[in-house]
């Protein structure tokens, strides 16, 4: 089963749409099987943006990304990746459609409410940057043979 790495951003937290994108998640299907609740460091924000190193933002995404606290999740299910970037709606929310989060609840593309991996590779760095094995939990739900 296909697993993908999410994060609410500061602004979302400061908003107080974590339950709403949670259940925008759930209701879609798919399963959440990892969440944290924390601060990043500069070293664990900086890994994670390493691909923007040197870019003019990068000093600047690294100073909001630890300006607060983040809700980190990993999200399993059939097609999760490429179905939470839709979810989720474009990186530029007046570009992000109606329904998305991005598109519903973002108003700049610097503060856009969420992150999502953008392919499996991204996705499994992601995961093992936040989350150590023992903190993925393997479940079933009793919806899984409708969802899936």
């Amino acid at each position: 089963m296909e697993k993908t790495f999410a994060m609410i951003k500061p602004d979302g937290v400061q908003k107080g749409v974590v339950g709403e994108i949670i259940g925008r998640i759930e209701h879609k299907g798919y399963k959440l099987v990892g969440l944290k609740f924390m601060q990043i460091s500069k070293e664990l924000a900086e890994e994670q943006y390493a691909e923007h190193k040197g870019k003019p933002f990068f000093d600047e995404l690294v100073e909001y990304i630890t300006s607060g606290p983040v809700v980190a999740m990993v999200w399993e299910g059939p097609g999760v990746i490429a179905g939470l970037r839709t979810l989720m709606g474009k990186t530029n929310p007046a570009e992000a459609l109606p329904g998305t989060i991005r598109g519903d609840l973002a108003i700049t593309t610097a503060k856009n409410i969420i992150h999502g991996s953008d392919s499996p590779e991204s996705a499994q760095r992601e995961i093992n940057l936040f989350f150590n094995s023992q903190e993925i939990i393997r479940y079933q739900r009793a919806t899984d043979r409708w969802a899936f």
